[in-house]
């Protein structure tokens, strides 16, 4: 494994022993999968269906010669020729299997994500905590969710819309740019981080890439 002393003070993986899944391996998933194996995080296991294409190169951590190979398995040897970390992956699309420890849902639509919420995330004790990211060109956002919280589960709830809302929201378009799902995913990343040392995490992260404004929310507990 690589050498991961200049970060074991904030984060010694070592001492981690949680699952973590990425659910989605595009702008903002492969940049997760590849930067949790770069803290030294090995229980790493990924979920996609899709097939790399050279439009995914500009935001996505693939190469050209990754053109035409199921992501999963693309982003398998990345992580293995960079990190010798070896992680699971699955060439297939996320259902409702099994999942526990932390959740990091990052699929295409908002469809999508509700299914899976609920038929795999909500209400499931061993899901720990579910980490999803929106994103846009110029905005984004990171929710931190107790799937087993009711207020948690109210206020994320109320934060879905419809795939035709997403297509012209800040949030959730196809659009994106590579400063932006780097960003993100960084974001992402750290809530681990945070989580693993104990550190209350904020529910909402808003991030204005464009104005440089972040904002952000914990949703208290309604009585």
């Amino acid at each position: 494994m690589i050498d991961i002393s200049r970060h074991r003070e904030l984060f010694n993986a070592e001492e981690f022993h949680t699952p973590i899944t990425v659910i989605g391996a595009g702008a903002t998933g492969s940049w997760v999968a590849l930067a949790l194996a770069k803290l030294g995080i090995e229980n790493i296991t990924i979920y996609d269906f899709d097939i790399v294409e050279e439009h995914n190169i500009a935001n996505q951590a693939y190469a050209l010669y990754d053109v035409g190979d199921t992501k999963v398995k693309a982003l398998y040897y990345q992580i293995k020729n960079i990190t010798e970390a070896q992680v699971k992956i699955h060439e297939e699309k996320f259902t409702d299997q099994r999942l526990s420890g932390i959740i990091f849902l990052m699929v295409d639509s908002m469809e999508q994500r509700k299914l899976i919420w609920e038929n795999a995330i909500k209400m499931k004790p061993a899901v720990q905590l579910l980490i999803e990211p929106r994103m846009g060109l110029d905005v984004g956002r990171v929710y931190n969710v107790e799937p087993t919280n009711l207020t948690h589960i109210k206020k994320y709830e109320n934060t879905y819309y419809s795939d035709e809302e997403a297509e012209v929201s800040a949030c959730g378009s196809s659009m994106s740019v590579i400063t932006s799902a780097l960003t993100i995913a960084s974001w992402c990343v750290r809530q681990v981080i945070n989580w693993h040392n104990n550190i209350d995490l904020d529910n909402e992260i808003l991030l204005d890439f464009k104005y440089n404004h972040i904002i952000t929310n914990k949703w208290e507990v309604t009585k």
